[in-house]
């Protein structure tokens, strides 16, 4: 079938994006869903910091690729041997397609699946080929999703059943922001009641966080970011604190405030600076949880002594440390019984021609989640 997807061709071109248009609106070919997997109707798909690190190659993929991981739609056709769903289903893709037989998978592990690292790298389904094509050449899909299309094939084991009444637009964030942001507090750092937290990096992902600190009734929460808008949006939501990290006294004001530093720091901004920062509000035996995603060369210098004299713990989670499964009806769950207001996340609903320039506002860090309604 024919569709209209944004296809990256290149990475790495100059900003403004809106200018350069890295993301280029074509027609391409869909192939129907093979053994496994499903035809879905994208009815809305979010822009990610994940997005961004493809497009101007920071982590970069193969092209040409379709980009786009995290999105809600309807299930229109089902491929052979397809348990568990059907047509008119609505879904939500986790962007791990676990193989459910790896170390990581028995280990109930499975956003660490191996098998589905090595097909999202190379930009492939599970079997190794792809099912774009444009005049033949073959187009691949990011992270086994490619939502910035009308329709995509996407693999059974990826796809969460959800309730039909849930909004597309908001469903799709707990595809990637929200299950990586609520599951970095509540798997990954498991914040307990009465625990102080601090988030460093304000975007879709450091906001889920923060409304899961406050669901999970943590003591004094701490916002961390460079954008005031941001910092006033945190307030709202529930920050006790709010704190601009280029201060100079950052970091001391937050441990004064907070006598000594908190007892968990998520940073959620994927750089070594907001690491840095995370770190250091952290207090003795306290943990800091790296759940940002930078290039593959950033790293940033922490004192051995402090680790050990100190018992710190450092952690990384990468999708939360979710099990989707079972983690993204909880989350909705949350959602619709008020716990989670996801929808406040919401900066605009944006259509195709306006998806470049929506690259541009993610990298300035003037939004928090912008959502593509095909």
């Amino acid at each position: 079938m024919k569709i209209k997807a944004g296809i990256l061709w290149e990475t790495g071109k100059p900003r403004p994006y809106a200018d350069s248009l890295p993301l280029s609106i074509e027609e391409v070919e869909l192939d129907p869903p093979g053994p496994g997997e499903v035809l879905v109707q994208i009815k809305a798909a979010g822009l990610c910091h994940s997005d961004l690190v493809a497009v101007n190659g920071e982590r970069a993929r193969p092209t040409p690729i379709v980009i786009g991981h995290e999105a809600a739609g309807i299930i229109t056709e089902l491929g052979a041997g397809v348990d568990g769903f059907a047509v008119g289903d609505h879904v939500v893709p986790a962007y791990v397609a676990s193989c459910g037989k790896c170390e990581m998978c028995r280990e109930g592990r499975p956003a660490m699946c191996q098998p589905a690292t090595e097909t999202n790298i190379a930009g492939k389904m599970r079997d190794g080929t792809t099912r774009l094509h444009q005049n033949g050449t073959r187009i691949n899909h990011h992270s086994g999703v490619a939502a910035f299309a009308e329709f995509a094939v996407i693999s059974q084991d990826a796809l969460v059943k959800i309730d039909n009444s849930i909004p597309f637009e908001q469903a799709a964030l707990f595809g990637c922001a929200v299950v990586t942001g609520v599951g970095s507090v509540v798997n990954t750092a498991g914040v307990r009641a009465g625990q102080s937290v601090a988030i460093v990096g304000l975007g879709g992902v450091g906001l889920s966080a923060l409304l899961a600190a406050v669901a999970s009734a943590s003591g004094q929460i701490i916002a961390i970011d460079i954008n005031h808008g941001k910092l006033d949006l945190a307030r709202q939501l529930g920050a006790h604190h709010a704190f601009n990290a280029t201060d100079a006294d950052c970091v001391e004001a937050v441990r004064d405030v907070t006598g000594g530093g908190v007892h968990v720091a998520i940073e959620t901004a994927g750089s070594p600076e907001a690491l840095d920062t995370a770190y250091r509000v952290t207090k003795r035996g306290g943990t800091t949880v790296a759940a940002g995603m930078p290039g593959p060369d950033a790293s940033f210098t922490m004192s051995h002594l402090s680790l050990a004299g100190e018992e710190r713990t450092l952690k990384g989670s990468y999708m939360g440390s979710c099990v989707p499964a079972r983690d993204i009806p909880r989350y909705l769950s949350m959602f619709q019984d008020g716990k989670l207001p996801v929808d406040r996340l919401m900066s605009r609903a944006i259509s195709f021609s306006e998806l470049n320039e929506a690259l541009d506002r993610l990298d300035d860090g003037a939004t928090v989640r912008e959502v593509l309604i095909p």
